[in-house]
């Protein structure tokens, strides 16, 4: 979709006005006829009415915009414009009065509730049809630039979308390497570690969660380097199970279709890390992908199985469907043993049991950084994600003591996330800043909503970008 910022209408094109209900003078209903201040609208939300053959327009969409308060509102009314207008073929949107800001947030808002997966459906909807959208307004040519950045980040949004949206027996591992090479054309140096070379750098509890799949399983590396050598990377982990039945331990039948999107972790940090090369953030990051396919057969791995991790850890496996923390486990040693991380931050769609505690309102927060933390929860206020804190203990650590091993790959039935975490937490070193986000709650949208129709959202793709442009923006 061509989206333009113009000083001037296109009678030839359909018109969108926002009716704002706010105190200020800047409501564009009132540049036009009477007829349309006459047709006594509150401004409410969802409140539309759409005339034809008004001041020279075939066409005039009428939409309430309420008030314009936060940034959710503005890129919510986006989403509803796309959504009024999204059979004509080209449209402007009337935005009188309104502030750079705030147009760019409305057209990135309209651009994220433009996505859709139709890549399957071999009867595609021609009503769909939309391709320009002109934003006209004295401060449109303005806001071109303040919306160039946020394209950056929708297109690292749709990248994810798209990732968990696909099929299992598409996006195999090896699929998702590809996916992760053709950031190269992007200046991320990518880096591809096979089975061979994971067993080479001891990393078997990644390898024992595909051991039973036909599926190879990889680690991913992405490098992204835009500031000065000595400074240290943002490191971003991913956990990417492509599919995961749960192994052994396997899955209920019912809902498990969903398992494909066992990977939104990976998703998340493969989208951060297009959005930061194509802003060309001035900042070092690395994005790191666990990818395996967690599958039953002969050779799968055992509940009451032994592994030694990367780490020198030894991990006995009580249920072989608690694969993802022995995935991220050992690309956690992996990036503290090659890197020196400002900080660590890894995202997972980890447990149940933080949909249980949070719903799909929030994701989790974990970690040993009270700062770190706070950083991706203001970030993540600022990009519309919602994040909440969550606690760690030397309870929650305890639990998961083992009687055989190092520690057990799950605790008790209580506090599901919160002894994960504190799985992870034990290869975390000394003095290592480390963030956990818990998104199992938010990689998917079930309803649909103005700016994210139902399937993969790409959550933590924003929150990632904001951290590190944040950082950028605190050095200058």
């Amino acid at each position: 979709m061509k989206i333009l910022f113009c000083d001037s209408y296109n009678h030839t094109d359909t018109l969108v006005v926002l009716n704002i209900k706010e105190k200020k003078n800047i409501n564009p209903l009132k540049s036009f006829p009477n007829i349309l201040k006459n047709l006594n609208l509150t401004g409410s939300h969802n409140e539309k009415s759409t005339l034809v053959n008004i001041d020279g327009f075939s066409k005039i969409h009428i939409l309430g915009a309420g008030k314009l308060q936060k940034k959710q509102s503005l890129r919510n009314i986006g989403g509803k414009i796309y959504d009024i207008s999204k059979n004509d073929k080209s449209i402007q949107v009337s935005v009188a009065g309104l502030s750079k800001q705030d147009i760019a947030q409305i057209a990135y808002g309209l651009i994220l509730g433009s996505y859709s997966f139709t890549k399957y459906k071999t009867v595609k909807n021609e009503s769909a049809k939309l391709d320009k959208v002109s934003f006209v307004g004295e401060n449109s040519s303005e806001a071109k630039k303040c919306f160039d950045n946020l394209n950056c980040i929708a297109q690292g949004v749709f990248l994810a979308r798209d990732l968990v949206n696909e099929p299992a027996n598409v996006l195999t591992p090896e699929k998702f390497v590809e996916t992760a090479k053709g950031l190269s054309k992007l200046g991320v140096k990518v880096k591809i570690l096979n089975e061979d070379e994971l067993k080479k750098l001891g990393m078997n509890a990644l390898l024992a969660v595909g051991q039973g799949s036909a599926n190879k399983s990889y680690v991913a590396i992405m490098e992204y380097m835009g500031a000065k050598e000595s400074e240290n990377p943002f490191v971003f982990v991913g956990k990417g199970v492509t599919f995961d039945a749960g192994g052994i331990s396997l899955k209920p039948s019912g809902g498990m279709e969903d398992m494909k999107f066992d990977m939104g972790g990976a998703s998340a940090v493969i989208g951060a890390m297009k959005a930061i090369s194509l802003r060309k953030a001035k900042a070092n990051v690395i994005g790191v992908l666990g990818l395996v396919e967690n599958m039953p057969d002969g050779l799968a791995q055992r509940p009451g199985d032994v592994v030694a991790s990367m780490s020198g850890q030894t991990i006995e496996v009580i249920n072989t469907d608690a694969e993802g923390r022995m995935v991220l486990a050992d690309c956690l040693t992996y990036v503290q043993k090659k890197y020196k991380p400002r900080s660590i931050i890894d995202l997972a769609t980890l447990t149940g049991a933080m949909m249980v505690a949070l719903g799909q309102e929030y994701a989790g927060v974990f970690g040993n950084n009270d700062e770190l933390k706070q950083n991706i929860i203001k970030a993540g206020d600022s990009e519309v994600e919602g994040l909440w804190p969550m606690p760690m203990s030397k309870a929650y650590n305890k639990e998961i003591n083992s009687n055989i091993a190092d520690m057990k790959n799950t605790g008790s039935k209580w506090g599901g996330a919160c002894t994960a975490a504190a799985f992870l937490g034990r290869f975390i070193n000394d003095g290592t800043s480390w963030a956990h986000l818990d998104i199992a709650g938010m990689a998917w949208e079930y309803k649909g909503k103005p700016t994210t129709p139902k399937g993969g959202v790409g959550f933590g793709v924003r929150t990632l970008d904001r951290l590190v442009w944040d950082w950028e923006r605190s050095v200058k």
